[in-house]
């Protein structure tokens, strides 16, 4: 990834992102003997820097790739961040998530308007499951 790739993907985020504050703790600063700054990504869509990333990445697809829908797998918040940034971007997605994720996780996801595939985390590769659904539907894994 070199500068020109960050400076495209700040573009990319301007209006759909949210510029998240830093913040500093003078009790953590005390604490610790030094000065903290805190990067406060839980006030980003989905409660995590995910987003800038799913949806840098959905983005940069082409227009047959976004027509086609991508897959991913995640037991949480790239599982929100990519149907989020699907959704956002009327793209199809396809999360592939394990059957003991927490449940406003999978009620998010699917919130979200992605198909959530659970699988069985024990017994069943969720690497696998996501490249078998990418090539059978034509998916960008």
């Amino acid at each position: 990834v070199g500068y020109q790739d960050l400076v495209n993907a700040s573009k990319v985020l301007q209006e759909y992102g949210r510029r998240t504050p830093v913040l500093t703790s003078s009790q953590a600063n005390a604490q610790t003997g030094g000065e903290l700054f805190f990067k406060c990504e839980n006030f980003q869509k989905v409660g995590a820097f995910k987003f800038r990333g799913a949806f840098n990445a959905i983005s940069n697809l082409s227009d047959e790739e976004k027509k086609r829908g991508v897959v991913a797998y995640s037991s949480g918040n790239h599982a929100q961040a990519m149907a989020l940034s699907a959704k956002v971007q009327n793209v199809p997605a396809v999360i592939v998530m394990p059957h003991d994720a927490p449940e406003q996780k999978l009620a998010a996801t699917r919130g979200y308007g992605a198909e959530v595939i659970i699988y069985n985390r024990n017994t069943e590769d969720r690497e696998q499951i996501a490249a078998d659904i990418a090539k059978s539907r034509g998916l960008t894994f």
